[in-house]
């Protein structure tokens, strides 16, 4: 019979938590450079291992690790899980766009087993019990009395000397009470085996799990981070009892990736009925939409200058600029179409002078939707970095907008004009008499 006596660990996790305020533009952009700095200083100093991760108010982390983004390992096989863990933090150490790649997996401590041998035991009248009774009293929390006092009690407890017991060698000096009365020493009814056990055993949900958590790579995005991630794990060929998936931010990040396509399509398909039943017709809606693809390219170029993520909030200017960069179109369509039908114009006139009349308030519509996005984009401060990629999609859209649309949208009227015009059905021609008469 094997009893575990001990558990003690090789390796020691201190976790010292400590913030660095930083007055800087970007801010969080200057916490990854500070740590970065103090990870360097800090790579010299032997016997710790240092991890560092920006502070944030708001986090969609639901656990706690040593780096900022966290990617899971799960199975019931505990043998495949801590066998596939270092293989898959070797490999995802070799990705440039990854930092700082560590799992918190924790299976070299070591385990003292006692196996009692039943015979040895059973001669000198030694039951398992006053084994497990001796081992219990030395190593144990047994309450042997309590002291009461006027306003609190105290419970005393029973242990042995932990100076006395450095090394498992020294468990030969506890001694079990025999049926005779005698005392045998534990070391001639039982023997002691040191064996490499896991400290801690993490789960998720029901199942053993290992989380594997890494930083970004200095002007490394998480989404490129996250694909190169999927496609190590794919070229590894995992069993299948192994299941991975990313956690807390990364995992938000990814579902907000396959959902935003999904709400700029529905956003620009109920603008397009709106326009449609507004204008009653499927070609308008069209020419004003047209205006979006500028104001995207825009947000994006600013976007990428000013070393911005994609992130949530960014998408959320983008869909913004949907509301705001469409009224150009909406002006000039709109006037162009009244021109047309109450002024007997033609496509080509009627355009040309709604661009002269409507600039005047294109641009002041533009220009009060810019002006509010700067305080946005150049705005600094705590919280600053959350609101700026708002600011830098608008800006950066409407800009780039606004210098095409004036041009861009008169061309695809009259291109949709003549286009519906063409392929228009023949109208009747009247005979001598006034009565119509179909063509031929």
């Amino acid at each position: 019979m094997r009893h575990l006596l001990a558990l003690s660990g090789s390796v020691v996790s201190i976790r010292h938590w400590f913030e660095i305020n930083l007055d800087d533009a970007s801010m969080e952009h200057g916490a990854r450079i500070e740590i970065r700095r103090l990870r360097d200083e800090t790579a010299d100093v032997s016997g710790i291992t240092v991890y560092m991760q920006p502070v944030q108010d708001l986090t969609l982390d639901n656990t706690i690790s040593r780096t900022q983004y966290q990617f899971t390992l799960e199975s019931a096989d505990s043998a495949a899980l801590s066998s596939w863990t270092p293989k898959l933090v070797n490999a995802l150490a070799q990705l440039p766009q990854l930092s700082d790649v560590v799992s918190n997996q924790e299976d070299n401590g070591l385990a003292a087993y006692v196996t009692i041998d039943r015979d040895s035991a059973a001669r000198l009248g030694i039951s398992v019990g006053t084994v497990d009774n001796a081992l219990y009293d030395a190593f144990g929390q047994r309450i042997v009395s309590t002291i009461f006092t006027q306003s609190n009690q105290y419970r005393v407890i029973m242990e042995a000397d932990p100076k006395a017991y450095r090394s498992v060698d020294d468990l030969a000096s506890i001694y079990v009470p025999s049926a005779t009365g005698g005392q045998v020493p534990l070391s001639a009814i039982a023997k002691v085996d040191v064996e490499t056990r896991p400290i801690l055993i993490n789960h998720l949900a029901q199942f053993p799990a290992t989380t594997v958590s890494f930083n970004l790579a200095p002007n490394a995005a998480l989404g490129n981070a996250i694909t190169a991630i999927n496609k190590v794990q794919k070229d590894m060929h995992m069993p299948p009892s192994l299941q991975a998936g990313f956690q807390g931010t990364a995992a938000s990040f990814t579902n907000s990736l396959a959902n935003e396509p999904l709400l700029i399509l529905a956003a620009l398909v109920t603008v397009y009925i709106v326009l449609g039943v507004l204008y009653e017709s499927f070609v308008h809606p069209i020419t004003i939409l047209s205006t979006l693809p500028s104001a995207g390219v825009g947000a994006f170029l600013a976007l990428i200058l000013f070393h911005q993520d994609l992130s949530v909030v960014a998408i959320i200017g983008i869909v913004l600029l949907i509301g705001i960069v469409k009224k150009n179109g909406i002006m000039m369509v709109d006037f162009a179409l009244e021109a047309e039908r109450k002024g007997g114009k033609n496509s080509t006139d009627a355009i040309y002078e709604a661009c002269l009349l409507r600039f005047r308030p294109i641009m002041m519509t533009t220009m009060a939707a810019l002006l509010a996005g700067l305080p946005l984009a150049l705005g600094t401060g705590f919280g600053s970095e959350l609101r700026r990629p708002l600011g830098i999609a608008m800006v950066g859209g409407l800009l780039l907008s606004q210098a095409l649309t004036l041009y861009t949208t008169p061309v695809i009227y009259i291109f949709f004009d003549r286009l519906s015009q063409r392929f228009a059905p023949k109208s009747a021609e009247p005979d001598g008499d006034g009565a119509p008469v179909a063509p031929a």
